[in-house]
């Protein structure tokens, strides 16, 4: 499922080809949002943001389009002509100043009201925002200390958007890593210095892979590895499907495994039970 850096650079994607356009026709291929392609055409785009693993493009009116890739949805941006040939399913099309915005194979596609946007099940149960600049190293620890959050097993935890909106599962088990905390441990069972670790871990991995497209490797190493001339999936992580291949800090090897539910990856010597 593509998490909140993923998300947030397709949003960055969309808002530069639409933003500011008047949507010149929509094309919805569920029969509960047709009445919804004539009432939103003739409308100006004001934004695309995300929010979590959400995608939000409002319109002029009070309607935003809401829309969450959820496992395999993918948004893409083309210019105007024939719809692609593609083994997806078209879901929505928006036509702005000739481009197109295409949203395939995803299912969690409304129009809303901002009345009915802010208390929507899904983005008004948000957490703070880690890619939001504005969130701070201390929110996140608070986030951490939360007494009904205490026993949890930081692998879900750190997964669950309404606390912390933006990681998933590569992001988590990265963060993880970083802060050299076992993926089955509990807030409860860390230190100060620990909960700190681990809230510097969650914040500067989600930034950084927004930023550079979805790597969260140490960057000079990944830069290294790609003038060796290893592919960009081989280099983008630290432990996340590198099951098998040597630890980067311990040279031990990289475990994959189920970890209170989900599926994961650690290094046994860096991240002990």
């Amino acid at each position: 499922m593509p998490e909140g850096p993923e998300i947030r650079r397709a949003a960055d994607r969309l808002a530069a080809a639409l933003a500011g356009q008047t949507a010149e026709r929509l094309f919805f291929a569920f029969d509960r949002l047709k009445a919804f392609e004539r009432l939103l055409s003739g409308r100006e785009i004001l934004s695309v943001s995300a929010r979590g693993k959400a995608m939000l493009t409002r319109f002029a009116g009070d309607y935003t389009l809401y829309s969450h890739n959820q496992l395999y949805g993918r948004w893409t941006v083309c210019e105007e002509g024939p719809y692609p040939e593609s083994s997806r399913q078209l879901r929505a099309a928006i036509h702005a100043g000739g481009r197109m915005a295409l949203l395939y194979s995803a299912s969690a596609i409304e129009v809303l009201s901002a009345a009915e946007l802010a208390r929507h099940p899904y983005v008004s149960t948000l957490g703070p925002e880690l890619l939001d600049p504005e969130v701070t190293l201390a929110q996140v620890i608070s986030v951490l200390e939360q007494p009904e959050v205490r026993r949890r097993c930081l692998m879900g935890l750190l997964q669950d958007q309404r606390r912390l909106a933006g990681m998933g599962n590569y992001l988590c088990c990265e963060a993880l890593f970083d802060a050299g905390i076992h993926p089955c441990t509990r807030p409860a069972d860390l230190d100060r210095a620990a909960l700190r670790r681990l809230a510097q871990s969650c914040l500067r991995l989600t930034r950084q892979s927004y930023q550079s497209g979805g790597i969260t490797n140490e960057t000079g190493r990944a830069e290294m590895l790609r003038q060796q001339g290893v592919s960009f999936e081989g280099r983008r992580f630290l432990v996340y499907r590198r099951g098998g291949e040597s630890c980067y800090r311990c040279g031990g090897a990289i475990v994959k495994g189920r970890f209170c539910g989900r599926m994961g990856y650690l290094c046994p010597h860096c991240q002990p039970r």
